[in-house]
């Protein structure tokens, strides 16, 4: 690599990373108590049991849909989902119309035993509150697209970083560290070779991280391309009115459809997961990876009729397994300790990153000052 090669190579590595430093600091800060949220959230917040009395057969699902409508007479069901902590509680999401944001809903959750009110969970506790400022920094879809912008700058700083790397350790023992050089080369030195050691983590995350701030993109092309081919015998019959299928039978042939799945979220017909005709019932499978999974299949919201089920295009299943490889979700408890763990190391290439560029600035303006005054001297 000749100079002028490698000196493109290091103004690509310094710009790409200055400009998402800072932006990388916060998702790291706030990604760091992300890992543990499932832990955090049984500190945090407040634990609510549901408790099967013996001998108690599940409730029907219409009947649960009655007691959650009557919490909130003036808001309709939109969305059901079962609790992945506790599969005996189902969760209900009203809004007072389906297609209403995200903001104005409330919920029900209930025991699926005995139909009691367990809670009414909220969205604004401190680890919803630290999601938002990780996944948009409060700023919908155009903070999200922002952040992945500073991703795709991140991958770039990785890249770059390498090949620079690569280029001294020609020179050099590899993980080496002159300790008893100037203070500016040792962090240089720590910094590169936390980079080098952090390196397939920070490109797994930063690539997932990217992934995951397009989700408005692949739901929108969801919508427009299978999910608008699945319900195109529909598009020219009004709206679902009235009295709807029961959800029970709903659910009995969605499960039939999809007989080794599980119900993870039914939609009702208006919200953005299905049609204004259908209730869309998304099944998983019951591994560790298909679990992560969501088939659809939309059961005709007047009729109770299955119309159809497919699986999720590739799209859609990459942004499904990038979101829980992005915590480190997949391996329980030791794999977020190593998520966490490299999530510090991260931290610390990012301020000594910062630290070499101050530290540069400082050099090279003393070394101006220098030059300026010899010419003074001269003159």
């Amino acid at each position: 690599m000749n100079i002028q090669t490698a000196k493109r190579w290091f103004n690509w590595h310094k710009w790409t990373s200055l400009i998402c430093t800072i932006f990388l600091l916060m998702l790291c800060i706030t990604g760091l108590p992300l890992i543990f949220h499932e832990e955090l959230d049984k500190v945090l917040e407040k634990q609510v049991t549901a408790i099967i009395p013996e001998g108690a057969k599940p409730q029907s699902l219409d009947t649960l849909a009655a007691i959650a409508s009557s919490q909130y007479p003036t808001n309709k069901i939109r969305y059901i989902f079962w609790s992945e902590d506790d599969k005996n509680k189902v969760i209900f999401d009203l809004a007072p119309k389906p297609d209403a944001p995200p903001e104005s809903s409330k919920y029900a959750m209930l025991n699926l035993y005995t139909g009691e009110i367990l809670d009414k969970p909220t969205t604004d506790g401190v680890m919803d509150i630290i999601l938002k400022i990780h996944m948009n920094m409060f700023l919908g879809i155009g903070g999200k697209l922002f952040l992945g912008l500073m991703g795709i700058l991140f991958v770039i700083a990785i890249i770059s970083g390498v090949v620079l790397y690569g280029r001294i350790m020609k020179k050099y023992d590899f993980g080496m560290i002159r300790k008893y050089k100037s203070k500016r080369l040792k962090w240089l030195d720590t910094h590169n070779l936390i980079g080098i050691i952090t390196l397939v983590w920070a490109s797994v995350v930063g690539l997932t991280g990217i992934i995951n701030t397009l989700s408005d993109v692949v739901l929108y092309t969801w919508q427009q391309g299978q999910l608008k081919e699945m319900v195109a015998p529909y598009a020219n019959q009004q709206p679902v009115t009235g009295q709807l299928a029961s959800l029970d039978s709903t659910m009995i042939t969605a499960q039939a459809a999809a007989p080794n799945m599980e119900p993870r979220i039914i939609t009702f017909p208006g919200t953005i997961f299905s049609s204004k005709h259908h209730y869309a019932v998304f099944m998983k499978g019951n591994t560790a990876l298909t679990s992560r999974l969501l088939t659809p299949a939309l059961i005709d919201a007047k009729t109770g009729r299955l119309t159809d089920l497919r699986k999720m295009p590739w799209y859609v299943n990459t942004l499904f397994l990038s979101e829980p490889l992005h915590f480190g979700d997949y391996g329980g408890m030791p794999l977020k300790i190593i998520w966490a763990i490299f999530d510090i190391a991260t931290i610390v290439v990012l301020i000594t990153g910062l630290y070499l560029w101050v530290e540069r600035r400082k050099a090279t303006k003393q070394q101006w000052n220098r030059i300026e005054k010899t010419v003074e001297e001269y003159e």
